[in-house]
């Protein structure tokens, strides 16, 4: 059943229904018992299609249901948006990424596993232990990410698709 025909049907609008269906809404049981009465399903199976749905193989994410996730570099003002949440399971994390123009000096990450990151607008100086890159619209840098590591944006802002692997989820 599509959004427009369950809003439809239960009188809830659209978007409503997109924040529940993404987990960014926690419906009042009411509300739900509603959506379960459209869908001829017993309450229940949300919790259980949820497990179910999570596992899958594919998982899509449209423009519009990317939602803000909060990761250590959210404190120092790095921005991330992600990509593929619904997925469990997986070994890589990929981000829509906005890199702040200020860091502080002394703030470095390092965690398991493997970082890429492609350029999608603006310059980065991206650092990788002691070594500075310059990456422009485009540009991509891959590195072990146990080494330390950060990056800031040289203009107003510049965002990156950004993949994490953590090796400890193999």
């Amino acid at each position: 059943m599509t959004l427009d025909r369950l809003a439809q049907i239960t009188g809830f609008t659209k978007g409503y229904l997109s924040k529940i269906e993404n987990g960014r809404k926690v419906p009042p049981i009411a509300t739900l018992s509603r959506i379960a009465q459209a869908l001829h399903t017993e309450i229940g199976s949300f919790f259980q299609s949820a497990r179910r749905a999570v596992a899958r193989e594919v998982t899509v994410v449209r423009a519009n249901e990317r939602p803000p996730v909060q990761r250590g570099g959210s404190a120092f003002g790095y921005d991330y948006v992600g990509l593929a949440l619904r997925r469990a399971h997986k070994h890589m994390d990929p981000f829509i990424f906005t890199f702040p123009p200020r860091i502080d000096k002394h703030v470095f990450f390092e965690h398991g596993g493997e970082e890429f990151v492609f350029v999608l607008s603006g310059t980065v100086e991206f650092q990788v232990g002691d070594e500075r890159f310059t990456l422009h619209k485009g540009d991509s840098i891959y590195f072990d990410s146990s080494v330390p590591h950060r990056g800031r944006s040289l203009g107003v802002e510049a965002t990156a698709l950004v993949v994490i692997h953590d090796s400890a989820k193999r």
